[in-house]
């Protein structure tokens, strides 16, 4: 409908409308409602175990971050012990036979290098796992030589054991890391299906509060609508006239309001 058509449109044809759509509604909204009163109450237990379930994923996840740091914490507090041993047997000659690829690769600092880039970086969790593997490296590559050394010299057996302490940690920290991951990987569609399940129902509680103040406007609305149509457009309440009565009575060749408070006033002069 455009606008010379809208203009054209009567206000008994226009208040008839509104007034047929509010009987409509107050029939139609009873089922409305219960129907998503429905919905509501078949979708509320699916939201909460959605919530549920992933809250428990989410517990699991910081479970599993808890160990890993937990354990990282106690290797590199001993990778600082192992380190002041190496330095105490140097100093006694008790490291002169080290082996020459242990030297070469430098282990303790490439370990302490590690952990300050895990420890300080800001690493999602695949470059982290780099690191971690790149450090179980590192350790099984002195492996047999501890395992040689212990027995022949037994001063270094406060190293080697800080140092057993130390990679078995690390260990522990590498797989809990590698279960924290696949925690994530669950928690993720979790965290999407609770997200969509909310929203989901907080559109039915946005309709069903809707149709709900609708349904208890209708009454008045129908109410209003029918005086209107019976006893005219004015506003007793207000003071305001029916506009209508006088466009209607100019229409039909009768003289406007304005004309009509001149002819008054001209009368009360000459009085």
């Amino acid at each position: 409908m455009n606008v010379e058509q809208l203009l054209e449109v009567k206000p008994e044809e226009l208040a008839e409308g509104l007034l047929a759509r509010w009987k409509a509604l107050e029939e139609q909204l009873p089922n409305v409602i219960r129907n998503l009163e429905a919905e509501e109450e078949s979708l509320s237990p699916r939201v909460k175990r959605a919530v549920e379930s992933h809250r428990k994923a989410n517990e699991t996840v910081a479970e599993k971050k808890s160990e890993r740091d937990s354990s990282q914490a106690v290797a590199r507090a001993k990778l600082s012990e192992v380190k002041e041993s190496i330095e105490s047997l140097s100093n006694k000659g008790g490291m002169i036979s080290l082996d020459p690829e242990w030297k070469k690769v430098k282990l303790l600092e490439e370990l302490e290098n590690i952990e300050e880039r895990i420890e300080t970086s800001a690493l999602d969790h695949k470059e982290e796992g780099k690191l971690i593997a790149k450090r179980r490296k590192l350790i099984e590559k002195n492996e047999k030589w501890l395992k040689e050394r212990r027995d022949s010299n037994p001063e270094m057996t406060k190293y080697v054991d800080s140092r057993k302490i130390m990679i078995s940690n690390f260990r522990i920290s590498e797989a809990a890391h590698s279960r924290m991951l696949k925690a994530v990987e669950k928690a993720q569609p979790l965290y999407e299906k609770k997200i969509s399940m909310q929203s989901e129902i907080r559109d039915i509680r946005r309709q069903l509060d809707r149709a709900r103040e609708l349904y208890a406007q209708s009454s008045d609305a129908i109410s209003l609508w029918k005086g209107k149509l019976s006893t005219g457009f004015g506003d007793s309440e207000t003071g305001f006239d029916d506009l209508l009565n006088d466009m209607n009575r100019v229409l039909e060749g009768g003289a406007s309001s304005f004309a009509r408070k001149r002819v008054k006033k001209k009368g009360d002069e000459e009085e």
